[in-house]
């Protein structure tokens, strides 16, 4: 389990995250992870990673302190998908998963990574025609899909992925969202997911945090997190949540809390 108890992050003297605690985070559990622009999100990804150091307070996994261990040590355990990959990278996309394999304290164990494997990867994600293309020649989308390809090469126990569906299309983030679920309940892997569609996290994520300027408004099961009062209270927006011809909730926002000044 991931716990987080206490946690300060500030950058210099502006203090983004002032005390977060949340109950433990289990394997096996998408986790989306909420809240209006500017309100820490991505901060406290980057803390978990250990990118950037706390304040205070206490990060655990599995038991076990992430402070003081090395970089190298937690990159082994704790894998994070920032919004971007590097834009100058000259590696075919076979080539960039199998390296970031190597990390992998699952490639340690189960021996190194076959590239029949990372085709295998590929293919579930939908770009397995991609294999032999250069990162430097690939869309924004695609790129954020080899991404994501060598997040879950690593088969991490912590999976941190920020905005991972910004840029792709409606067929893509379905695909993508599908397989994120998958792979983290087969694996027990622990996964944290920023995610701006509510939707998304109604219809795919297994638990939901709702934070604001770094402060938690709710966390539990997406239906009991992203209710009316806690999108006015979070977002400042009039919302009515509706149940489909499916069944599956909706959000359906129907205006501002007050008029934007």
């Amino acid at each position: 389990m991931l716990e987080i108890k206490d946690l300060r992050i500030a950058y210099r003297k502006r203090t983004v995250i002032p005390g977060l605690s949340l109950a433990p985070l289990r394997a096996g559990r998408l986790t989306a992870l909420l809240g209006p622009n500017g309100s820490g999100k991505s901060t406290l990804l980057k803390a978990l990673a250990g990118l950037l150091p706390p304040k205070g307070g206490s990060i655990r996994l599995d038991g076990r302190s992430l402070d003081g261990i090395s970089f190298e040590e937690r990159a082994r355990h704790v894998v994070y998908l920032p919004q971007s990959l590097p834009a100058a990278v000259h590696l075919r996309v076979l080539e960039s998963v199998l390296v970031a394999a190597r990390a992998s304290a699952f490639a340690a164990e189960a021996g190194p990574v076959r590239p029949g494997q990372v085709l295998e990867l590929l293919g579930r994600l939908g770009i397995a025609h991609l294999a032999m293309h250069y990162l430097d020649q690939l869309s924004g989308g695609q790129k954020q899909l080899v991404g994501l390809a060598q997040a879950l090469i690593r088969r991490p126990r912590l999976l941190l992925l920020d905005e991972p569906l910004s840029a792709l299309d409606l067929n893509y983030q379905f695909h993508v969202m599908d397989l994120l679920r998958q792979e983290t309940h087969e694996h027990g892997l622990i996964t944290v997911i920023v995610l701006h569609d509510l939707n998304i996290a109604l219809r795919h994520c297994d638990h939901a945090v709702l934070i604001r300027e770094g402060g938690l408004l709710g966390a539990g099961p997406p239906a009991e997190v992203i209710t009316p009062a806690a999108l006015a209270e979070g977002y400042g927006v009039r919302t009515r949540i509706e149940p489909c011809t499916h069944g599956t909730p909706q959000v359906l926002i129907d205006g501002l809390q007050a008029p934007i000044r």
